[in-house]
């Protein structure tokens, strides 16, 4: 079974998914802990709830340090796979070539438009008609990579902000899952679009 270790900075719903879902068998991997940028981050708890070992990482010491934690947790867990959960913590190149085209993250637009932060926000604010979910490998630059999948949202004239953050978090869900399922059982996972919803 593929371990993996699940990072997150804020409510961790994307993380909660992906345990729930490995403890299910629907994903065939076993989380090795939940880590975290923030120390009172909801989705710590929220792991510990569901039995997963946690690990804050001590960003407020620095970057180099907290990476060195990392380092080591993924190293003592035997971790194979690093999964983004609304990390919002810019992986140095040392972390991303220590897994190569093993970091998975998760970006809230179709990437390439759109990439860094609010990007639900800046879709909505900027009246495309189109947006939606990319999942893609990380590489050495910000919301970049092989792009694994994507599944797009439609905006309609009915949205508002928060209609829309909601059906974009109901997209992640499924395609995070969808994905990590054909990477954990193929060893790779096609790019493909997936039907609109």
């Amino acid at each position: 079974m593929t371990s993996v270790a699940v990072l997150i900075s804020g409510r961790g719903t994307n993380m909660e998914t992906i345990v729930k879902n490995c403890q299910a068998g629907k994903i065939p991997a076993t989380v090795a802990f939940v880590g975290s940028s923030k120390k009172n981050a909801e989705g710590l708890k929220k792991a510990k709830n569901l039995g997963i070992p946690t690990v804050v990482l001590p960003y407020q010491e620095g970057v180099e340090t907290a990476e060195k934690t990392l380092l080591e947790e993924l190293k003592n867990h035997h971790v194979e796979w690093i999964i983004l959960a609304g990390f919002m913590r810019i992986l140095s190149p040392k972390v991303v070539r220590s897994y190569p085209n093993r970091i998975v993250n998760i970006h809230p637009s179709l990437l390439p438009s759109f990439p860094g932060v609010d990007a639900i926000r800046q879709a909505f604010e900027y009246g495309v008609k189109v947006t939606g979910v990319t999942v893609h490998l990380v590489d050495e630059e910000v919301d970049h990579g092989p792009i694994l999948a994507q599944m797009p949202v439609r905006i309609s004239p009915y949205d508002t902000l928060e209609t829309l953050e909601e059906k974009i978090h109901r997209v992640e869900h499924y395609l995070y899952t969808e994905v990590l399922k054909d990477l954990f059982t193929n060893g790779q996972s096609a790019t493909r679009m997936r039907r609109d919803v």
